[in-house]
């Protein structure tokens, strides 16, 4: 390899138990380096049940792995194999370790997880650093609340992963919204690894839009509301359904973007209801929320990192109505940018009142856009990961010469 630009590999890693944020995150990041890159080309290893839904790239492809979910009781089970999880982990971790032997990257990037979902990514790992390939772990801007997540990444042994593995810790997010590691006490080696690259801003697709029934004759001005991935949003649909219920003259229609895995008791349940509202419309899944989303007034959402990110690209007006289970990640984010003048929040009481929010939809408009307060580095993330991938490649390419210059004597 003679530049760090010829013919690089990258191989991402997602473990992808739950929603859509891990490999949208991966995806983002997949494009915007080989849109940087020529002749890059970056494999994604996945277990998310849809992403053969979403369009890739040149030079951009996955890797399936088997899924599994995981359970209200935290419980890991197979997605769709009726096997037992210790062999579908297995052969997770099997399928995992062959692909980046073969693949053999010049820069492994693994996504939240140190390693990998119960452990399936430490071998590769091992194998990749004998090898000299730079390691990365890359992690959203909020994990978890402190008291959670310290005795969860000491049950899972991270902190010598950290230390002894991995190169170099990417957050993507700025320290002034919130430390992804905060209440973690980290050895000065770690902390001198981490680098805050700044939110990863998110761009409307050029290629043309496939057709989705769902939205046909829809017209601007709406408001976009998206729970992610939908498998615990149904209280926020519910919650918006209730306020054009009560209020049949909300002055903007709504764009209701279920999720994949919402169940379809629920889907059913909110789509008969919009039937009989004449300013509501609904859709299961659409891979091109961006344009969605850059065509809205505004958004109501239950604020994951893609959403957050999205916002904030499109500088639109939003009502974060977060989740507080399993993890508290959204209420931070979403009380932080509250806090900063990003966006609104309206906390779920599990009263759900329909008045409270739709005074909340009435008042969206008028919002200040994120825009208007100034936060510098903020939407720098996909420049600086770049810039991070070629000076990582750079020094791979460095520390080779000797030894292919001795192999070749």
């Amino acid at each position: 390899m003679t530049s760090a630009r010829n013919g690089a590999r990258v191989l991402f890693y997602c473990h992808d138990t739950f929603g859509l944020g891990h490999l949208r995150r991966v995806r983002a990041l997949a494009h915007a380096l080989v849109d940087g890159n020529k002749d890059m080309s970056i494999l994604i290893l996945s277990g998310s049940p849809i992403i053969g839904s979403f369009d890739f790239r040149a030079r951009v492809d996955f890797v399936r792995i088997p899924g599994v979910i995981k359970l209200r009781n935290g419980e890991y089970t197979s997605l769709n194999l009726h096997i037992d999880i210790d062999e579908t982990l297995a052969m997770r971790a099997s399928i995992i370790r062959h692909t980046a032997d073969i693949f053999d990257p010049d820069l492994f990037i693994v996504d939240k997880e140190p390693l990998g979902l119960r452990g399936e990514v430490k071998s590769t790992l091992q194998m990749l650093k004998k090898r000299g390939t730079p390691l990365v772990l890359g992690l959203r801007d909020v994990m978890d609340e402190p008291a959670q997540l310290a005795p969860e990444w000491e049950r899972k042994n991270a902190l010598p992963a950290l230390r002894d593995l991995y190169d170099q810790i990417w957050v993507y997010g700025l320290p002034q919204l919130w430390d992804p590691m905060e209440g973690i006490d980290l050895p000065k080696s770690v902390k001198r690894k981490i680098t805050y690259t700044g939110y990863l801003p998110r761009t409307v697709p050029v290629a043309p839009l496939p057709r989705n029934p769902d939205l046909d004759g829809l017209s601007d001005p709406y408001l976009l509301v998206t729970p992610g991935g939908g498998g615990d949003g149904e209280e926020l649909v519910d919650w918006v359904l209730r306020a054009y219920e009560e209020d049949p003259r909300m002055p903007y229609p709504a764009m209701v973007v279920l999720g994949p895995f919402m169940s379809p008791e629920h889907q059913g349940d909110f789509m008969r209801r919009a039937q009989k509202l004449g300013n509501v419309r609904m859709t299961t899944f659409d891979a091109r929320m961006e344009a969605l989303m850059a065509n809205a007034i505004g958004v109501v959402a239950m604020g994951g990192y893609n959403t957050f990110c999205e916002i904030l690209s499109f500088d639109k007006r939003a009502i974060i109505v977060p989740r507080t289970a399993p993890r508290m990640e959204q209420f931070i984010r979403a009380n932080r940018a509250q806090e900063m003048g990003l966006v609104r929040m309206l906390v779920n009481d599990g009263v759900r009142d329909a008045r409270a929010m739709a005074t909340a939809l009435r008042h969206l408009p008028q919002q200040s856009l994120p825009s208007s307060v100034v936060v510098p580095g903020l939407l720098d993330g996909l420049a600086n990961v770049n810039r991070l991938v070629n000076q990582a490649l750079d020094r791979r390419v460095m520390q080779a010469r000797p030894r292919l210059a001795t192999r070749g004597g």
